[in-house]
């Protein structure tokens, strides 16, 4: 799915399952949720009403959205953060874009944000104001709204760092190009290199952080706003700390995606290396369960599915067999050696239909597909229109050398593939009957409950 895909109308999100449980579920910040008005209208979902505020956000009730991007053409009208802006002095049709993402030069010229030329400069707007800041204050505002025996989850969801690159002084200086780490990236990927992964390369975003005067100017800014998010979550945490809310909450930091920043000699997000697709997850547990694991790193393979029975579960929630593809993560979480078998492997899915790539490939967006399976040793990808890539993850980590073609390796690739298709196979088809009744279905309960006799003499 892209941003702007709407969700079935049908589809369950975590906001959905924690409330069956009771829970207040709230979006703070991103929610990047699009209305699917057409089901909305065929099913009469009154506007304005709690059901389509959550069908508008994934499944959340929103308490502050805000998207982070907000040029003239897309602004709201209605944005939370314009008038907190103007409501300190901040004063324009779009503060947003002339403060958040607006900066002086040394000429005393005001340059935007979405010039990345600019990034080592300091944003606009004081740090206090920065979007950062803004969707903190929201989310303790929240916290501080509830009782203390009030379920509630909250999906605080920060914008940075992303682009446009700036960050609010002091931390546009707090790193420089001596802080950044070598770019992952080899000459021999370019030789003979994959029709999909020469598209990318081709994008002005790549050919741009392939260059070492970006990288230092960008890098530095991006590190600078991954501060200031540190600084905003321990905000959170004391505020938690403070009102006797730490001990009973769990908390997980993770992200939708990597970014390149020049490794590989890519920008943004889109393909299969392990800067893109692998993201950080660290869960806070303060249940005593926890104590046996607690400081533990663990190299298991988990998706981002696996979030959701995880919450449902520690909610006291009925996790979905018939649903839910994802697994709960608390036998890792609360046994340090589980004797369960956990993941063989791990899936992500490429969808690259509305970018660039799909118009230098001349591809339908149908077409514009690849899927992912990765495991200890092996990265295998299939391609749908194109011929699939292969990476031997422990002898060549960096993932510099594309075995997808390589004679040698097509027994691996086929064990891959079939891998993959099991997966396909195995997917969740039914999903609106109870794992229970459908159990229970068969000729037996025919005959039994309902007297109904097939092919008897």
């Amino acid at each position: 799915m892209a941003n702007e895909d709407p969700l079935r109308i049908g589809e369950l999100t975590l906001g959905d399952y924690l409330r069956g449980t009771g829970m207040q579920a709230v979006v703070v910040g991103k929610s990047e949720g699009k209305f699917n008005a057409a089901a909305a209208m065929r099913f009469q979902v009154t506007e304005g009403s709690e059901q389509e505020q959550c069908l508008r956000n994934n499944g959340f009730t929103p308490y502050e959205l805000f998207a982070g991007l907000y040029p003239d053409p897309i602004l709201p009208a209605d944005l939370g953060y314009s008038d907190y802006l103007r409501s300190h002095g901040f004063d324009g049709n779009n503060p947003w874009e002339t403060w958040a993402n607006s900066a002086v030069n040394e000429q005393g010229k005001i340059v935007s944000g979405w010039q990345m030329r600019n990034a080592s400069l300091a944003a606009r707007v004081p740090e206090e104001y920065s979007e950062t800041a803004f969707v903190t204050d929201r989310a303790i505002e929240y916290l501080n709204g509830l009782q203390a025996d009030e379920p509630w989850c909250m999906h605080l969801s920060y914008i940075k760092p992303h682009w446009p690159y700036l960050a609010p002084a002091p931390y546009h200086e707090l790193y420089g190009a001596e802080d950044i780490l070598p770019a992952v990236r080899s000459d021999q990927e370019k030789e003979n290199a994959h029709p999909v992964y020469q598209a990318f390369m081709a994008q002005d975003y790549s050919e741009n952080f392939s260059r070492d005067e970006v990288r230092q100017t960008v890098i530095p800014a991006y590190m600078g706003l991954i501060q200031q998010l540190d600084h905003h979550i321990g905000r959170v945490i004391s505020t938690l700390e403070q009102k006797g809310l730490r001990q009973n909450t769990l908390i997980v930091l993770t992200s939708d995606h990597g970014d390149y920043l020049g490794d590989h000699w890519l920008g943004e997000k889109d393909l299969y290396h392990e800067p893109s697709i692998r993201i950080p997850l660290i869960i806070s547990d303060p249940s005593p369960a926890a104590d046996a694991t607690r400081g533990l790193a663990r190299n298991d393979l988990v998706e981002s599915i696996d979030l959701v029975p995880t919450f449902v579960e520690s909610a006291g929630g009925v996790v979905s067999p018939q649903r839910m593809e994802g697994r709960s993560l608390l036998p890792l979480l609360h046994d340090a050696m589980p004797t369960l078998p956990w993941r063989e492997f791990a899936i992500s899915e490429i969808d690259f239909g509305d970018r660039g790539p799909r118009h230098l490939l001349g591809v339908h967006p149908y077409d514009c597909r690849a899927w992912v399976v990765r495991t200890a040793k092996w990265k295998y990808v299939l391609h749908q229109k194109f011929r699939p890539q292969l990476f031997d993850l422990v002898d060549d980590p960096n993932e510099f050398h594309d075995l997808g073609h390589d004679p040698n390796c097509s027994r691996v690739r086929e064990e891959l593939h079939e891998m993959l298709f099991r997966w396909q196979r195995a997917l969740k088809a039914r999903t609106e009957i109870p794992m229970d009744d459908l159990m229970e279905r068969g000729p037996r309960r025919d005959e039994e409950d309902f007297g109904i006799l097939i092919g008897h003499w």
